[in-house]
């Protein structure tokens, strides 16, 4: 089944590929549904049918990811062409989230050549393809891979759809947690079964931890912008508390109280610990996958950053003690919560054979396919359900039991669902390396980013 879309619609893809993508926003209380939306469409495909190997052909199949990850992922391309013998499986290793950030896949889909299928690292961009046309409904496939949208936990409704159509399934996610290195917070003197729960927790706990020889640090506590937030500049004002987009009136919401809190307190951390000498500490040290990292040296106490770090604890610093617990918030922010990031499938415009893409994505869901992934990653499933049969689960591993109590909370969820986050993250890192280097007030910079990316929002209304 091809399905047709003019070439006006294409070239406004390629003209705005650059702008418009996501992130998401906190969990709504149900899914969302659009106003004076058509009723679902019929099934195209029952699951009876998927499951009898009527179907046959060639899938094509954009992977985006590398390394072990990309071991992993052709493995199961091979189990599934063992599984199923009259389909077989072209797939390509594509960077840059399988095309979505290089233009790759909307060149694909202006020249007709798009693949059938594409599982993206990059949730942001690949929710503002959704949005702007590129993809195709699963709505009419998911009863054939037994998925509703409620069947996943609330914090994916607002990224799984958009304009009241389902476009995104999410495969896995990560949360976001606070690490601390056990034998350096015993000998500081600090009482790890009393770990920091608020922001000031967190600060007295970096001061006990700071040590500094002239003008260098030689240990640090804390660093608020290295690892993951150094990437998602909506990170701390979302743990903070903020809304920074309604959904309801299409509204951003950046000069919110949480917002410019967030920003400030940065700002404080940086006048009072020197952002260049901290920028120094860090620019001397080496990244999360190396052995050089200051956590896995003693040199840094707490780190916030995702699960993935306990592989690259795994591999880089097997005798590094540590546990894992919530990020610390304000008392009125997202305590015991977190932000998710997700791999997700989608089907390009043009799609040949959505029934042989429907097939593998419910094969892909199955526990004993997605079990390396998540025994490597410590990733999650994307229903409360899936946890139960994940080795983490079945060995009463702590860390994966936090990560489901985080993963269900109410408040967690993808900072910031809207048609322009893409941009709208680049100018807020832009912005907030401003505040920490430069001492800039966050309020006035806040207000005239909102004034000119909601122009560019009503735009994509």
């Amino acid at each position: 089944m091809k399905i047709k879309r003019s070439f006006a619609i294409i070239i406004c893809l390629l003209l705005t590929a650059s702008l418009f993508a996501a992130c998401g926003s906190s969990a709504p209380a149900a899914p969302p549904a659009a106003q004076d939306e058509p009723a679902a469409p019929a099934p195209a495909v029952t699951a009876e049918e998927l499951e009898s190997g009527e179907f046959q052909g060639t899938l094509t199949y954009w992977s985006c990811f590398s390394g072990d990850s990309m071991i992993w992922d052709q493995g199961r391309v091979e189990k599934f062409m063992s599984e199923f013998p009259d389909i077989n499986v072209e797939v390509q290793f594509v960077p840059e989230a399988a095309g979505i950030r290089s233009g790759q896949l909307l060149a694909a889909i202006a020249g007709g050549t798009s693949p059938d299928l594409i599982i993206a690292d990059d949730y942001v961009s690949a929710f503002g393809f959704a949005g702007q046309g590129a993809f195709e409904a699963w709505d009419p496939y998911l009863p054939a891979i037994d998925m509703k949208v409620e069947d996943f936990m609330p914090g994916f409704w607002n990224l799984m759809q958009s304009k009241g159509s389902t476009y995104l399934l999410p495969q896995d996610s990560n949360v976001i947690m606070l690490y601390i290195n056990t034998d350096m917070a015993a000998g500081y003197g600090l009482d790890i079964e009393n770990y920091p729960k608020t922001i000031d927790e967190l600060m007295q706990w970096h001061q006990v931890m700071t040590r500094e020889s002239g003008n260098s640090y030689d240990v640090l506590g804390v660093v608020p912008w290295l690892d993951t937030p150094f990437d998602d500049p909506f990170f701390w004002p979302f743990m903070f508390g903020a809304e920074i987009y309604h959904h309801d009136t299409n509204t951003l919401d950046l000069t919110a109280r949480p917002v410019v809190d967030a920003l400030n307190w940065q700002r404080e951390y940086a006048n009072t610990y020197d952002a260049e000498r901290i920028n120094g500490f860090t620019a001397a040290v080496g990244g999360l996958f190396s052995p050089d990292h200051p956590f896995f040296t003693n040199k840094l106490g707490l780190m916030v950053v995702g699960n993935w770090a306990t592989n690259a604890m795994r591999i880089y610093a097997p005798d590094v003690n540590y546990i894992c617990v919530p990020v610390p918030t304000p008392a009125t922010g997202r305590v015991e919560s977190t932000t998710l990031g997700s791999n997700v499938f989608a089907m390009p415009t043009g799609v040949k054979n959505p029934e042989l893409a429907a097939t593998f994505v419910k094969f892909s869901q199955r526990a004993d396919i997605n079990g390396e992934n998540f025994d490597t990653w410590r990733s999650i499933p994307t229903t409360d359900a899936g946890f139960n049969e994940v080795s983490w689960t079945l060995n009463g591993d702590p860390i994966y039991a936090l990560q489901r109590k985080l993963a269900n909370s109410p408040k967690s969820g993808h900072p910031a669902l809207t048609a322009v986050s893409a941009q709208l993250r680049a100018e807020m890192i832009q912005m907030r390396d401003n505040i920490v280097y430069n001492n800039a007030d966050p309020l006035p910079l806040l207000q005239e980013l909102q004034d000119r990316m909601q122009a560019e929002l009503d735009k994509t209304a």
